[in-house]
């Protein structure tokens, strides 16, 4: 031992059992002697991985492309050399001491023959309730290092949609509490931001169809004037099974924005009737038409009735209504509505 002050202290041999190092010691009794085969198992805390994508789209935001890979890290405290790879995904229960959280994903190393190394990505398979991603070679976990390692293959020119969604009351879906939200400046602040999604169907018949691991999908898109490829916004996803929907938001636009106004508001206590009319205007500042969904929360009472609207609209379920207006260049559009609630 050397301290501060340069003075060393040193000991003779150390007692009977003491160890200097963090060791496993694995003590073993056989009926029989000479050589036995075993395979032992343990869990180590510190390896955790996590899914990263990029998606690229197309000029048109019709199709994109999208890589994907495994960013490794491992501070459980000890390297491994060789080691066969294999990534669980999915929502494994663990009993963990507080306050730690659980994980979502584990890693899990072991040592049977060696795989070949010409195999692009991981080789997934279903296993239990989750998927289990192979790596088909050996690979070595340094100790406090970060890696990457391709999860499969890029694919190219698959289909995806994009949507500008406008949810000018603030309110996803709304409140519905014991009573009636009979206060007339409830939900009358909203605001105009027009949000910015990108839809694509994880199916096979759309050039992909494979389980997805939660993550981190970063969104670009090539600039024509320069050929550079520009950051334009980043979305996480959960576990995303096959043949599901997988739906992004990349921010909001610039150049399309919304108002929400309240034109009336009527309420009769003693009849038990409520009635307000809306009107919601989409001004679109860019050059070429857009496409935009407005959707509004039934939000005061469950029972209602749209009694008027300026245009067709989609009852999406028993709180949520939606209209699809197409705004031309530097014009508006405008959609009028009157709902009444009883109770």
């Amino acid at each position: 031992i050397i301290g501060t002050d340069g003075a060393r202290i040193s000991m003779g041999e150390l007692p009977g059992g003491l160890i200097t190092k963090p060791t496993l010691v694995w003590k073993l009794n056989a009926a029989t002697g000479g050589a036995h085969d075993i395979q032992t198992s343990y869990q180590t805390r510190g390896l955790t991985w996590r899914a990263d994508y990029n998606l690229t789209l197309n000029k048109d935001d019709t199709g994109g492309s999208i890589n994907a890979w495994v960013s490794l890290l491992n501070i459980s405290g000890s390297s491994y050399q060789n080691a066969k790879l294999k990534l669980v995904a999915g929502d494994v229960q663990m009993i963990k001491p507080a306050p730690n959280r659980v994980g979502r994903m584990e890693m899990m190393m072991d040592a049977p023959p060696a795989y070949g190394a010409g195999a692009a990505g991981f080789e997934e398979e279903s296993f239990f309730e989750y998927h289990l991603y192979t790596l088909p070679r050996r690979t070595d976990i340094k100790s406090n290092g970060t890696q990457q390692i391709t999860l499969f293959p890029p694919v190219s020119d698959f289909e995806v949609r994009k949507e500008l969604l406008y949810r000018g009351s603030g309110m996803d879906r709304g409140g519905w509490g014991g009573e009636p939200a009979t206060n007339r400046g409830y939900g009358a602040r909203g605001n105009k931001d027009v949000e910015v999604f990108i839809e694509f169907k994880n199916k096979k018949d759309n050039g992909l169809g494979m389980p997805m691991p939660a993550g981190k999908i970063r969104i670009f898109k090539t600039n024509p004037n320069d050929g550079a490829l520009e950051f334009i916004g980043e979305d996480l996803i959960d576990h995303t099974p096959r043949n599901e929907t997988i739906r992004l938001k990349t921010g909001d636009s610039f150049d399309v924005i919304g108002e929400r106004t309240q034109v009336d508001f009527k309420l009769d206590k003693g009849r038990k009737v409520m009635e307000e009319t809306w009107s919601i205007e989409i001004r679109n500042q860019k050059d070429m038409a857009q496409e935009v969904i407005i959707q509004e929360p039934m939000y005061r009472w469950r029972t209602w009735e749209i009694t008027k609207s300026s245009t067709p609209f989609t009852k999406l379920d028993s709180r949520l209504v939606r209209w699809t207006v197409d705004v031309e260049p530097e014009s508006s559009a405008k959609v009028t509505y009157t709902v009444k609630y009883t109770w």
